[in-house]
């Protein structure tokens, strides 16, 4: 009776392949400029001439507070000022002939400049009267209306002003991980996953400047930044960020299902060698790239990797290799994974 031929194993031949490092981070929308809209001057409130929710520009009137008390002052510093500018000119023409002291002569010119400067801050207060946009953007709910008092020292703002066509993502990294993403410089790109899990359009840049470290948890906010032509992107939303840390070239991946835990709980993988024998190899392993494993050591190019019928063969016994391809969806997790 003749001898049993070695039995069949599936396996994928392992090759070098370019790989792109991603690690996914929960973040945050914030926006890339926000300003509240606040009184400088007390009155009643006239007017608001906004709708909520729209795009304002910088300048823009938004609200008309009633100046009439402003430009009673006004009148009133503009009367004292030619008073005591009037005044001085008398005492210049005096000075001359020494009809009155030099000490006279000074207190007047001082005065009529303290008028001065008195009537120009009035005429300043005139023009608060109309609350204008510091910066643009949408406009929020508006706290107050037509008839409220205003008062400058009030702790709520008319408004709030968000500029969205530029958001930021904030996202948490430890300080030593930190460096690994300064390093990959110009490629340390981020991707958006939407709350829908589709993948926002647009690639983002991180913002290295301005990082200081937690000194509780020993941990960086890092910002990326992000063009919101559509204002898809909202402050306030949580979206999940892939960053990128780079393209390791000759990567080697092997397939989940290719690689198992022995007692000790290394990484182990069963490989047909040249002459049909099987041996075991113990990995050194990365992160996950879909469905595949980053092997840092213990695999090489050209190696055999079993991944089928695994429960078949023993380290040193012989072994038929049959190769199997891998299946569409494996390439398609691996592709995105690998673009994302």
């Amino acid at each position: 009776m003749g001898e049993m031929p070695p039995p069949e194993v599936g396996v994928v031949e392992i090759a070098a392949q370019s790989y792109q490092h991603t690690v996914r981070l929960p973040g945050r929308i914030s926006a890339f400029e926000m300003s509240e809209v606040r009184p400088q001057i007390g009155g009643i409130v006239r007017s608001r001439n906004f709708r909520e929710g729209s795009t304002v520009t910088a300048g823009q009137v938004l609200y008309e507070i009633d100046a009439g008390p402003a430009r009673a002052d006004l009148a009133a510093a503009d009367a004292a000022a030619a008073s005591a500018r009037a005044r001085y000119e008398r005492y210049q023409s005096l000075i001359d002939i020494n009809a009155i002291s030099r000490q006279e002569y000074d207190d007047a010119r001082a005065a009529a400049d303290q008028a001065t400067a008195v009537a120009n801050s009035a005429r300043i207060s005139v023009g608060y009267s109309r609350v204008t946009a510091p910066i643009s953007g949408i406009i929020g709910a508006s706290s107050v209306t037509p008839g409220a008092l205003a008062t400058p020292s009030q702790a709520e703002p008319f408004a709030v002003i968000q500029q969205i066509d530029r958001v930021y993502v904030d996202m948490t990294r430890s300080s030593s991980e930190l460096l690994a993403l300064r390093n990959a410089g110009q490629r340390a790109t981020v991707r958006l996953i939407m709350p829908d899990g589709s993948y926002y359009p647009v690639t983002g840049e991180l913002q290295f400047s301005d990082v200081t470290v937690n000194e509780m948890t020993g941990t960086v906010t890092l910002r990326a930044l992000f063009s919101n032509p559509n204002h898809t992107l909202l402050p306030g939303m949580f979206v999940n960020a892939e960053v990128s840390q780079g393209v390791q070239e000759n990567a080697i991946l092997a397939p989940q299902e290719g690689v198992s835990r022995n007692a000790r709980g290394e990484a182990t993988a069963l490989v047909v060698n040249a002459q049909g024998v099987v041996e075991q190899r113990v990995l050194e392993t990365g992160p996950t790239a879909g469905d595949k494993w980053v092997v840092l050591s213990g695999l090489n190019p050209g190696d055999k990797l079993i991944v089928e019928g695994v429960q078949r063969v023993q380290p040193g016994g012989q072994a038929t290799a049959v190769p199997v391809q891998p299946t569409e969806q494996t390439s398609i997790e691996l592709r995105g994974r690998q673009n994302g």
